[in-house]
């Protein structure tokens, strides 16, 4: 053969034996077979063998095992963000006719998304209050095949009674989703509510990897986990047709960041605690939303859930929200967000440099909130720097934006 086409098919292969603390990057597009029979005989959908690097590789294989541990479930498929899991979820159960049921303070795209192309699909939705069992309990019509769920919900931070609401679910005979992105898998249990009392769960997740798992602010990365054999193989041929896959690469990056994450959330949780207690003292906060604080919203609920004898305090991830002094303009908050300087203005949250953003709720919520008080919500989302500097930023920044009393 000639020089170049032995670069292609140069017989030399590597030994077996090799390990590692980090998983090899396995990146494929084209999986060689052995032979033809190997080829029509391979199963993927099992991960049982390989047959296109769409359907898996070892290093995506490893990285949707492990996370399915995290969460308590047995099957997990990647998808490339959050968002893109909740499509997944929504195209692959839902059809012409049927209706979804989504929190008023869900993550806002979910919403928009069923305002959208799922309206075009034929897909109607409601939307119903995360704080009332029982105004979900009317909303469940005969066309209703998902409920989605949020713990904590989205920037307001209320915890819905979960249990209940799951327990509802279960009776009427429709699938609940919980978006587990806050919890990451280790606040509490999303398919095991109740331990010990009977297994009572949702039928799957979607968790925004790009969060806590990924750590670092630099990829974009989704999953859904059931423990639903059926469940599973539905999603994950709908998965293999809609061809939404993930890169190497990325999948990389989530793995090495897994095995800090429990750490980094036991950090920013600890950090947002701290400075939630703080905030609420300031004059120009009217309100702090944080579901381990006692007045936040829901809070008694977290504590069912969140607060066991192997988490005597719970967990509550590394987020809160204030509502400014109602006296204060949407200019002057705004004003108050710029002065800020370690809080970088930005989305997301998980990664190692702190964010903050400003919100007007009244825009985006259809549903009463009387909970709330009256003003602008600002979210703080911790990131990995000291408590003391970040309290003297906030500080700083009301002084700078003329909000201390």
């Amino acid at each position: 053969m000639t020089r170049s086409t032995d670069l292609i098919h140069h017989p030399y292969t590597p030994p077996a034996e090799f390990e590692s603390p980090q998983v090899g990057v396995f990146k494929a597009s084209t999986v060689i077979f052995p032979n033809v029979a190997a080829m029509r005989s391979r199963e993927w959908i099992d991960k049982s063998a390989y047959t296109y690097g769409l359907h898996g590789t070892p290093t995506t294989f490893t990285l949707e095992e492990r996370l399915a541990t995290l969460e308590g479930g047995t099957h997990c498929i990647l998808t490339p963000s959050g968002l893109a899991a909740i499509a997944h979820v929504d195209l692959a159960l839902l059809k012409t006719g049927d209706e979804v049921l989504i929190p008023d303070n869900a993550y806002a795209p979910n919403k928009a998304l069923a305002e959208g192309e799922l309206a075009q699909f034929g897909i109607a939705h409601q939307v119903y209050n995360p704080l009332d069992v029982n105004d979900l309990a009317d909303r469940i019509t005969p066309r209703t095949r998902l409920v989605w769920l949020e713990a904590a919900g989205s920037v307001t931070m209320e915890f819905p009674d979960l249990v209940a609401m799951v327990q509802l679910c279960k009776a009427r005979g429709v699938l609940c989703a919980l978006d587990n992105t806050w919890g990451a898998g280790l606040a509490f249990n999303a398919f095991d509510l109740t331990p010990g009392r009977g297994e009572l769960g949702v039928n799957l997740t979607i968790h925004a990897l790009t969060k806590y798992p990924s750590g670092g602010g630099d990829v974009l990365m989704g999953s859904i986990v059931t423990r639903n054999d059926d469940l599973a193989r539905v999603l994950k041929l709908s998965h293999m047709r809609l061809g939404t896959g993930v890169g190497a690469n990325d999948a990389e990056l989530v793995l090495r960041s897994l095995a800090s994450m429990p750490l980094r959330y036991q950090a920013q949780d600890n950090a947002a605690r701290l400075l939630a207690a703080w905030c609420a003292s300031q004059p120009a906060f009217s309100q702090v939303l944080h579901p381990a604080l006692i007045n936040s919203p829901g809070h008694v609920h977290w504590q069912q859930l969140c607060v066991t004898p192997h988490e005597p305090t719970g967990l509550a991830a590394g987020i809160f929200s204030v509502v400014m002094d109602e006296r204060f303009s949407a200019t002057q908050v705004d004003e108050f967000c710029d002065a800020l300087q370690l809080f970088k203005i930005g989305y997301s949250w998980g990664g190692p440099m702190s964010l903050v953003m400003p919100y007007h709720m009244a825009s985006s919520r259809a549903i009463s909130t009387a909970h709330l008080q009256r003003g602008c919500v600002v979210r703080f989302c911790m990131g990995l720097e000291a408590v003391s500097d970040l309290q003297a930023d906030i500080l700083q920044a009301l002084q700078a934006a003329q909000l201390q009393s």
